[in-house]
C-alpha cells in the first residue's frame, strides 16, 4: 500500500470505527491545587453558590466562543467567584468540552476545599471564597520539562527561545485573548515553538509581568518545557505542539513603490505595438495551458471513477456494501431523537432494525466532514475487510446527495468504562467476565498486530474504546489514531505525540517512538484497571504511588498482589488468574519495549498455566522527584512523571 493511500485510510477510519456515546477525546490532565486550608460543606451555601457558578460555565449561554468567562455568586462570606479560560488556539468545541469535563471532575479532585485550581492542556478552571477576578496571581503553579537535554549550541539555544518568548508576550499582553505563538529557526532542519497566554482579565502590564515571570522560570537547559500558574503560561517545544493557524500573524509593513523614472515618450507610438506583441501571445499561451489542464484533469478523474477500488480477485467491494439510503431511514425511522444512541465526533448515532429484524448502529457523518466519494468507499471497503470478532463490524454505507451514512453492527452494552469505573456498575463486572474481557481485548489486538492484511498499532487502546456486546464480549473500537506498518517494519517516529494520559508508553511520549510494543503498554494499563476498577489517570494514593501502575508494582514488590483487587468482586475470583494477570499486566508496563511481550506471547501467557513467564522490572514512567517544599503548601511534595498528552515530562511544584 502506497504512503498516501495508508494516510487517506487512517485520516478517515476514525469515521468508521468509533461510535460510543462521547468520541471526544477527555481533556489532557496537567496538574491541581486545592489546599484545605478552607472547606465547606455539602448543605452550606457556599456550596449552592459554587453549583451555581459551575452551572453557568456549562450553560448555553457560556463564553466558549471567546475562550475565558468570570462570574461571582452570592454573597461574603459565602461568595464565590469563579473562571474558565480555554487555550487560544482551541476551537469551540475543545474549549466547550474541556470546560465540561473540568467542572464534572471538580468535586472529584477536590471534594470540599473553597480554593481550587485545576490545570488542563486545553483549558483552566479557577473558584475561590477570595477575590481571584482581574488579579494577577503567579502562586502554586507547576513546571513541567522534557527530559532530554539540549545537546548542541545551549547558549545559542536559550538566547532563542528567551527572545523568541519575550516577542509573544508582548504581543500576548497587547492584545484581546492574551495570547500569542511563534516559531523561530533552530537549525536547517529545527523549529523552536513557542507558545504563552494570560487569563485576559488582566491588564497590558499585569499580563507581560505575569509572562516574563514564567519565561524566566523556564529551564532552557531542557528541549521543551512549560510553567504554568493561575494567571498565565509559557511553553515552548522542538514541535509544533498548537494549532498555528489560530495564530494570527502581524502583517508586514507595506513596502513603497519603487521610485522610477518617468516613461520617455516612444516615436510614433512603436512602444504600444511592442507591448501588444508580447503580451497578446503570452496569454493565449496561459489561456490555452489552462484550458488543456482541466480537459486532461476531467479525463483522469472520469477514468479514476470508473476504476475498481480494488483488484478483481476481492471479495469485498464498494458496491457489495452500499445499502439504500431509504431502508436506512426506515430502519432509523427517519432518524428520530427517540433512536438517538449517541454522538460522535464526525455526527450522530442511531439504533436501527432493518427489515430482517437486524439490529444496527448508524452514523450520520455530518455534511462538512469534506470527504470524497471514491475515498470514503475506499475507506469503507478497507475497513470492511478488518473482521475479527473482537473488533467493531462495519456492515455497509449509503451516499445520497450530501449524506454519508455508515452501519455497524449494534452493540448493546456501551464501552467498558461505563461499567468497570461505576461503583454502581462494577459489581455486573464479576471475575470471568473481566477474564473473558481481557482475553478478548488480546485476540482482538493480536489480530491488527499480526493476522490481517494490514498490520496496524491502535495507538488510543482504553477502557472507553472497548465496547461490550450483549454477552459483554469486548468489540475494540475507535481507529482515530492507528498507523498502518509496512510488511518489514517494527517502529516509527512522529513529532506530534497523541493519545490519552496514563496510557501511553514512555519511548511514545518522551520520542514519539511508536510500535507493536506501544499498544503493549497500554494493554497492559488496561489490564490493571479491569483487575482494581480503577482509572489509571484519576487515580489518588496517600502512601507514595500515584497511579495505578506504581500502586500494582508497589503491592507486586511487597508480595501482596491481591490487594489490587477490586472489592466487589474481591470474594469471588480465582486468585491464581488473578495474580497472573497482574504478572502479565506489570510485564507489558516495562521501561523497555524490547522487554514487553508481544501479543501472540500474552495470549499463551493467558491461555496456559504452563508457560513460564519472567520476573517483571520496575514500569516505565514510574519515576518521583523530591520538590522543593513551600512551608505554606499543604498538598503533596510528590508528582508522577507524565504531565502532559504532547511530551513526558518531569513534574515540579512552582515555588511561590
Amino acid at each position: 500500500m502506497s504512503s498516501s493511500a495508508s494516510f487517506i485510510f487512517l485520516f478517515l477510519i476514525s469515521f468508521l470505527t468509533s461510535f460510543r456515546e462521547a468520541s471526544a477525546q477527555d481533556p489532557t490532565y496537567i496538574y491541581h491545587t486545592c489546599p484545605n486550608t478552607t472547606t465547606f460543606t455539602r448543605n452550606s451555601t457556599y456550596f449552592a453558590n459554587l453549583r451555581a457558578l459551575l452551572s453557568s460555565f456549562t450553560s448555553r449561554n457560556a463564553s466558549y466562543s471567546t475562550g475565558f468567562q468570570n462570574a461571582t455568586v452570592g454573597q461574603a462570606p459565602e461568595r464565590v467567584t469563579g473562571l474558565f479560560n480555554c487555550r487560544g488556539d482551541v476551537s469551540l468545541e475543545v474549549c466547550r468540552s474541556c470546560v465540561e469535563f473540568s467542572v464534572n471532575e471538580t468535586f472529584t479532585r477536590c471534594p470540599n476545599e473553597r480554593d481550587v485550581t485545576l490545570y488542563y492542556d486545553q483549558c483552566i478552571l479557577r473558584y475561590s471564597n477570595r477575590n481571584i477576578l482581574s488579579t494577577l496571581n503567579t502562586d502554586g503553579g507547576i513546571i513541567l520539562y522534557n527530559t532530554q537535554n539540549v545537546t548542541s549550541n545551549q547558549e545559542r539555544f536559550k538566547d532563542l527561545l528567551l527572545s523568541t518568548l519575550s516577542q509573544a508576550a508582548t504581543e500576548a499582553a497587547g492584545s484581546s485573548r492574551k495570547f500569542d505563538g511563534r516559531k523561530a529557526n533552530l537549525t536547517t532542519f529545527q523549529t523552536l515553538y513557542g507558545f504563552v497566554q494570560c487569563t485576559p482579565d488582566l491588564t497590558r502590564q499585569e499580563c507581560l509581568r505575569c509572562l516574563q515571570q514564567t519565561i524566566n522560570g523556564l529551564p532552557t537547559d531542557k528541549i521543551g518545557g512549560r510553567l504554568v500558574v493561575p494567571s498565565c503560561s509559557s511553553r515552548y517545544e522542538l514541535y509544533p505542539f498548537y494549532n498555528e493557524s489560530a495564530i494570527t500573524v502581524p502583517s508586514p509593513p507595506p513596502t513603497p513603490p519603487p521610485v522610477s523614472a518617468p516613461p520617455r515618450r516612444a516615436k510614433g507610438g512603436n512602444s504600444s505595438v511592442l507591448v501588444i506583441a508580447i503580451v497578446v501571445p503570452i496569454i493565449v499561451a496561459v489561456l490555452l495551458f489552462v484550458a488543456g489542464y482541466c480537459f486532461l484533469a476531467r479525463r483522469a478523474k472520469k477514468s479514476y471513477d470508473t476504476t475498481s477500488v480494488f483488484d478483481g480477485d476481492d471479495i469485498t467491494t464498494a458496491d457489495s456494501l452500499q445499502l439504500d439510503y431509504r431502508k436506512i431511514q426506515t430502519a432509523t425511522d427517519d432518524f428520530a431523537a427517540s433512536n438517538k444512541i449517541g454522538q460522535g465526533g464526525f455526527g450522530e448515532v442511531y439504533k436501527g432494525t432493518l427489515t430482517d429484524g437486524t439490529e444496527v448502529a448508524v452514523k450520520r457523518l455530518s455534511k462538512s466532514s469534506g470527504q470524497g466519494e471514491v475515498e470514503f468507499k475506499n475507506e469503507v471497503v478497507l475497513v470492511a475487510k478488518l473482521q475479527h470478532r473482537n473488533l467493531v463490524r462495519l456492515l455497509g454505507f449509503c451516499l445520497d446527495g450530501e449524506e454519508r451514512v455508515l452501519v455497524y453492527e449494534y452493540v448493546p452494552n456501551k464501552s467498558l468504562d461505563y461499567f468497570l469505573f461505576d461503583p454502581e456498575k462494577q459489581g455486573q463486572l464479576d471475575w470471568t467476565r473481566r477474564y473473558k474481557i481481557i482475553g478478548g481485548v488480546a485476540r482482538g489486538i493480536l489480530y491488527l498486530h499480526q493476522d490481517s492484511r494490514l498490520t496496524i498499532i491502535h495507538r488510543d487502546l482504553k477502557a472507553s474504546n472497548i465496547l461490550l456486546d450483549a454477552d459483554m464480549n469486548p468489540k475494540i473500537a475507535d481507529f482515530g489514531m492507528a498507523r498502518i506498518f509496512g510488511l518489514d517494519q517494527t517502529e516509527e517516529n512522529t513529532n506530534r505525540i497523541v493519545g490519552t494520559y496514563g496510557y501511553m508508553s514512555p519511548e511514545y511520549a518522551m520520542h514519539g517512538q511508536y510500535s507493536m510494543k506501544s499498544d503493549v503498554y497500554s494493554f497492559g494499563v488496561l489490564v490493571l484497571e479491569i483487575i482494581s476498577g480503577k482509572k489509571n489517570s484519576s487515580f489518588y494514593q496517600t502512601d507514595g504511588a500515584h497511579d495505578l501502575v506504581s500502586y500494582a508494582w508497589k503491592l507486586w514488590s511487597n508480595g501482596t498482589p491481591l490487594e489490587l483487587v477490586d472489592p466487589t468482586i474481591a470474594d469471588n475470583f480465582q486468585k491464581s488468574e488473578v495474580v497472573r494477570c497482574v504478572h502479565i499486566g506489570l510485564l507489558c508496563v516495562q521501561e523497555d519495549p524490547v522487554e514487553r511481550p508481544t501479543l501472540s506471547n500474552i495470549v499463551l501467557m493467558l491461555t496456559s498455566n504452563t508457560m513460564t513467564l519472567s520476573v517483571p522490572r520496575q514500569p516505565g514512567l514510574f519515576f518521583q522527584s523530591r520538590l522543593g517544599k513551600d512551608p505554606l503548601d499543604t498538598f503533596s511534595t510528590t508528582r508522577s512523571l507524565i504531565g502532559s498528552v504532547d511530551d513526558a515530562t518531569i513534574t515540579d511544584l512552582y515555588p511561590r
